[in-house]
């Protein structure tokens, strides 16, 4: 269901009906992990790769398939916490992270939020992201621009690292890859540096309020998916950190697009 992609959907004309269905799945997410954070009533447990989860993503995932599913039971399903599920060859497939950002959640910080992305012959075409705790949502679909909380977005236009806002997330991946004194070193050199963290990072770079955002090494494509189609769709370039646009590679890299080679040409190959 999920392979190599291509850089363009060979059909551009999104069905509005599928940002709508996708937007109702968001409301449904909402209600239960919002009310699941407000409450912290909740079990945290481990994953394999010693990530948490808790019950609230797994129900949140579950509320947002149920949605989707029911719309378009032709189309595949691809989340974090349930697996694929659905046609084996969907032309159209669901890519669900119900809740981006655990590890906050489960501290009771209110950055988290539910991703969702329908792929199109293997290309993120449209996507929500929601995070209920602050009030905030993003969507976007190929051509029709990229919004938040309905209004539409465009990422800055600064053009001067010295003057750019940055926000980075070193961890052990990228101290694998000797990557961390080029991060330390981008920090120093803007003029603004900050740790936003998650999809939330990338989101302040689609409205324009930060201009660079370097995520961690060891994403998953569910972590990714939505996020494109937001940061393109406002004006601004997203590829990994070797400047590939891939939505499946274990490491994203946003920009407002005039300073994406700037950044790109400092990180470790």
């Amino acid at each position: 269901m999920l392979m190599a992609s291509p850089q363009r959907s060979n059909d551009l004309s999104i069905n509005k009906h599928y940002l709508e269905t996708a937007l109702r799945a968001a409301n449904a997410a909402d209600e239960v992990s919002h009310a699941g954070f407000n409450n912290r009533s909740f079990t945290v447990s481990r994953k394999s790769d010693n990530s948490e989860v808790t019950e609230i993503d797994r129900n949140t995932e579950t509320a947002i398939s149920s949605v989707l599913r029911e719309a378009f039971p032709e189309f595949g399903i691809y989340g974090e916490e349930h697996g694929t599920s659905g046609p084996s060859d969907a032309e159209y497939v669901w890519v669900i992270d119900p809740i981006d950002g655990t590890t906050n959640f489960v501290r009771g910080v209110p950055v988290w939020g539910s991703l969702i992305a329908l792929v199109h012959n293997e290309v993120p075409v449209l996507s929500v992201v929601s995070a209920p705790a602050l009030g905030m949502r993003w969507w976007a679909s190929i051509g029709e621009g990229a919004y938040f909380n309905g209004t539409r977005i465009y990422v800055s236009s600064v053009s001067e690292l010295s003057q750019a806002h940055v926000s980075t997330t070193p961890n052990k991946g990228w101290e694998k890859v000797g990557g961390l004194p080029a991060l330390q070193q981008l920090q120093v050199d803007a003029l603004r540096s900050r740790g936003f963290g998650d999809f939330w990072q990338h989101m302040l770079v689609a409205q324009g309020a930060i201009d660079v955002a370097i995520d961690a090494i060891g994403l998953a494509p569910y972590d990714n998916a939505a996020i494109y189609p937001i940061v393109q769709e406002a004006g601004g370039t997203i590829t990994d950190r070797l400047g590939k646009s891939d939505w499946r590679a274990n490491s994203m890299v946003s920009s407002n697009g005039f300073l994406h080679s700037t950044v790109i040409d400092r990180l470790p190959s």
